[in-house]
This record gives C-alpha cells, sequence and structure tokens, in this order.
C-alpha cells in the first residue's frame, strides 16, 4: 500500500470513474485499476463497486477514503508548512471564492497584502458549489473558502466574519424607491423578483429567513451572482433582493449617477458570511495573514487606498459559477 494508491484511490472515489482519473492523470485505465487492486488484495475487502455508469466506493471503501483523504490532507499540510519555513515569506495561497466576491470583500486586502508579502503568490479560484469548495479544503487543493456560512460540516472549520443585511434593489423611479422600507410579508408577497442563483447558499439562506415569516417570494427572473441582479433591477427588469455588500450604496440613499435605490428589509435575519479551513490552527503563515487581513478590512480595522501594479503576482482561475 503506498501513499500513490491511496491518492488514486481517493480520487476515483470522489469521481466515480476509473477512466477520468485516468484522464486526468495522463494514465491508462489500467494503470489506475491496478492501484485499487493493490489495495483490495491488502485490505482483503472489496473496496469500489461497478455500476452501469462508472464506481462507487462499498461500505469498507467509504471508511478507507475518509481516512486516506484525512491522511494525505494532514501530510499535504505538512509539506507546505515546511516550505513554507524554509521559504520564508514565499510560498502560496489557495481561495475559493468568485470575481463579485473579490470585488466587494478583498480588494483593499488584496492589494495590501501584495505590498506586504510580494513573494507570496496569491490564487483564487472560482468553485462552482460550497461542497466543492469544503471537499477541496478537505484535501488540501485549497487553503482558504469565502463562503455564505451554514450548518457545520465534519472536518470543516468556519469563521464568521460579517453578516449583510437584506435590501430590496429597485429602480429609481419605481413606487418603492421612496420608501424607508419594506415589510417583506405586505409589500413583497405578490411581487415576482428577479432570484439569486437557485443552488447557492445565499437564496437558501433567504428562502429560509422568508419561510420564518411565512413568506415565500416568488421569481420570474435567474441570475448568476449579485451583481448582475442589481444591475437587471437599475435597468427596470425587476426587483432583486439582495444582501448589502459592501461598496453599494447606503441602503434607502441614491446612488449617485444610477438608477437604483436600495430599501432596506429589517423583518429578514441577516446573511452571514466569512472564512472555511480545514483546520484554523494549521494554516499556513501567508494563508492566516491573507485571512486575518481581508477580516481586518472588513471588521473596519485596516485600511489602505488602492494602488495601481499591486495586483502583479495574483491568479484567477475559472473553474464554475460565482458564489
Amino acid at each position: 500500500m503506498t501513499l500513490d494508491d491511496l491518492r488514486v484511490f481517493v480520487a476515483v472515489c470522489r469521481a466515480g470513474s476509473l477512466s477520468s482519473v485516468a484522464r486526468e492523470l495522463g494514465c491508462t485505465q489500467s494503470a489506475v485499476s491496478q492501484h485499487v487492486k493493490r489495495l483490495e488484495r491488502e485490505t482483503g475487502v472489496a473496496l469500489l463497486e461497478r455500476q452501469p455508469r462508472g464506481v462507487v466506493p462499498t461500505q469498507a471503501g467509504r471508511v478507507l477514503e475518509a481516512a486516506a483523504a484525512e491522511g494525505i490532507s494532514g501530510l499535504d499540510l505538512a509539506i507546505r508548512q515546511l516550505r513554507d519555513l524554509v521559504d520564508g515569506e514565499s510560498g502560496y495561497v489557495r481561495v475559493a471564492t468568485g470575481a463579485t466576491t473579490v470585488r466587494h470583500f478583498m480588494s483593499e486586502a488584496v492589494v495590501a497584502y501584495r505590498r506586504r508579502h510580494p513573494q507570496v503568490n496569491l490564487e483564487f479560484r472560482t468553485v462552482s458549489s460550497g461542497r466543492g469548495s469544503f471537499d477541496a479544503l478537505a484535501d488540501g487543493t485549497l487553503d482558504l473558502a469565502w463562503i455564505t456560512l451554514g450548518p457545520s460540516v465534519r472536518g470543516i472549520e468556519q469563521r464568521p466574519v460579517v453578516e449583510l443585511p437584506w435590501v430590496l434593489a429597485v429602480r429609481a423611479d419605481d413606487p418603492l424607491a421612496q420608501r424607508p422600507y419594506v415589510d417583506v410579508g405586505a409589500d413583497l408577497r405578490d411581487v415576482r423578483l428577479i432570484r439569486l442563483p437557485p443552488n447557492s447558499a445565499s437564496a437558501a439562506h433567504l428562502d429560509a429567513a422568508c419561510a420564518e415569516l411565512g413568506v415565500r417570494l416568488a421569481h420570474d427572473t435567474s441570475v448568476a451572482d449579485w451583481d448582475t441582479a442589481l444591475l437587471l433591477a437599475e435597468l427596470g427588469v425587476g426587483r432583486a433582493v439582495v444582501p448589502a455588500f459592501p461598496g453599494l450604496p447606503a441602503p434607502g440613499a441614491g446612488g449617485g449617477d444610477r438608477d437604483l435605490r436600495l430599501i432596506p428589509l429589517p423583518a429578514l435575519r441577516p446573511l452571514p458570511v466569512g472564512w472555511a479551513v480545514r483546520r484554523w490552527d494549521a494554516l499556513s503563515p501567508p494563508a492566516r495573514a491573507f485571512a486575518d487581513l481581508v477580516e481586518g478590512y472588513r471588521r473596519g480595522g485596516e485600511g489602505e487606498p488602492l494602488g495601481g501594479g499591486a495586483l502583479k503576482g495574483m491568479q484567477v482561475l475559472e473553474g464554475g459559477a460565482g458564489a
């Protein structure tokens, strides 16, 4: 039983396919199968069950997958920390987020971090779901994930950073635009809205907050991110319920040159957002410094003007829908 055997086995369990793992590793399907067979010989049990479309781990396979993933993740983390100790300020920080998040939650911190840690490589990776972020954190592919906080997930630690109140985004000439606030039950019960990404954690939180008030919102338009919802509202295509994230006009105020108004929805429970990591005490020094800097800016403890050229060394790796 080798480390490569375990890595390949974990990859097969998560992909549900021998052939897809073979393509990813640049080897034959037979070579992938040999790794699994070697583990089965040594453990004396069947680890995979073939199905019409791919494979799934058996009960014994799930036990080994969980233990192997935990061990591999811990080993990879230890290796990265050793490299950080050798390299000092060099290294890398891999963050799961989306363009909207970087723009509204991290822009000041990214610039400040680049100035303070010029040798550290920042990688921003778009992950298609919260589950995908948690898997990537668990197997050591990512260091940090900026998420809408939710139920606890085994093996993942979540840290709240800010709570975002909900607002109704409308065009400036909308009948609701001059309201000091909007009553969800009375004013939105029969209104069709622009919907947040249906599978996103923010949409689930909004639905749950509305359900607490006995309200079910109706929708006739769906978007992939908060910025698009705001744009459509400004164009008069519809109204949108969005969190009041950083960079927006103050709720109840005008949007400057924009034809957009944001009306508070005080009855709705705020949206909690923050960091998810595998283990805070095991984060590499560069990753911990980045997480703390973002948190400092969001809590109002940091402040630094943006400057040109400060984003050198940052990578954005696309791989799915925005958060």
